[in-house]
């Protein structure tokens, strides 16, 4: 009994793609695939610009830098078990790979988060500091702060993790995605999972919430310093240079709060919806802040002419 019960601790996890919908999962990986590209190239153009253009080396762009990164990293991180499971059918995964994955994965949820945050305190501190913005914001200051956010969502997401490594996983080895989720995966362990149900929602709250409440409560200072500005003009201007980091905070705390709503309240609704739900929140953040940036951010566009017209200016 023992031998057997070993052996199928140890057996792989099944990932799960469109269950019904096996027939049709070439046709579903289309509209993802072109998704991945998009924020591939996106996100990747955003870092190339920030990198190559020295009218973009200030704090907000290395910000920007950071989501993007971010971004890239979810991506890279779900994209190939993914299409893995839709292309190939290849199911299963290693508890090792499994363990990595949902570390990641959860580890970059929570760096989106920070950065978002660290961002709202550039625009916090442009606005209402602006003469000391560049000695308070340093190159310095701007890396210590982007360790910190990466040390704080790496820390805090280690301990769950580190227990799946010693559960014992008796009951079915199949999971709910097409990628590993530390909620899916404690599903099946045959073990005292208390800690693992309430470590994340002490996470999340002390984290994400406090996150979101900070950056509500820096723009209601922000806005109240606007409107002191005695120029209409002026206050438009200021008001815009916030305009796209409102959008990609809005994007990602809406998905955020639709899967959890989903998740929490949809226990009724077809499985199918809380898999779509999934993959909009991992996809649509990473495919709409680089939008959101090339569309609203004029330094952003003039550097994406200057590039796009150097081969013109060299014939």
């Amino acid at each position: 009994m023992p031998s057997v019960w070993l052996n199928i601790s140890s057996s792989p996890f099944l990932l799960t793609g469109f269950p019904g919908l096996e027939k049709v999962h070439h046709l579903i990986s289309l509209p993802l695939l072109v998704a991945y590209i998009s924020i591939l190239f996106g996100n990747g153009t955003l870092l190339f610009l920030i990198k190559d253009d020295h009218n973009l080396h200030e704090p907000m762009y290395y910000f920007l830098a950071m989501l993007a990164a971010t971004d890239l990293g979810v991506t890279l991180t779900t994209m190939p078990t993914v299409l893995g499971v839709l292309w190939l059918n290849h199911r299963e995964i290693g508890h090792g790979a499994c363990f990595s994955q949902a570390y990641f994965i959860h580890t970059l949820s929570i760096v989106e988060s920070g950065v978002l945050l660290a961002m709202a305190y550039d625009r916090f501190i442009a606005i209402r500091n602006p003469l000391r913005y560049t000695t308070i914001l340093t190159n310095t200051r701007v890396i210590k702060i982007g360790i910190a956010v990466l040390m704080r969502a790496g820390l805090s997401i280690m301990p769950t993790i580190i227990r799946l490594h010693w559960f014992p996983y008796c009951r079915s080895h199949v999971l709910s995605h097409a990628f590993c989720l530390h909620q899916d995966v404690i599903k099946l362990a045959c073990a005292d999972i208390t800690f693992n149900r309430l470590y994340p929602v002490v996470v999340i709250f002390a984290m994400v919430l406090l996150d979101f409440l900070i950056i509500f409560f820096s723009y209601v200072l922000i806005l109240k310093t606007v409107m002191g500005i005695a120029s209409t003009d002026d206050r438009a201007k200021a008001l815009n240079t916030c305009f796209s980091h409102i959008c990609c905070i809005l994007v990602f705390y809406v998905t955020v709060d639709g899967l959890t709503f989903i998740h929490r309240f949809g226990k009724h609704i077809p499985h199918v919806v809380h898999i779509t739900m999934s993959y909009i929140y991992f996809l649509f953040p990473p495919f709409m802040n680089p939008v959101i940036y090339s569309i609203k951010t004029k330094q952003i566009q003039n550097s994406l002419l200057r590039l796009f017209s150097r081969p013109c200016s060299r014939t």
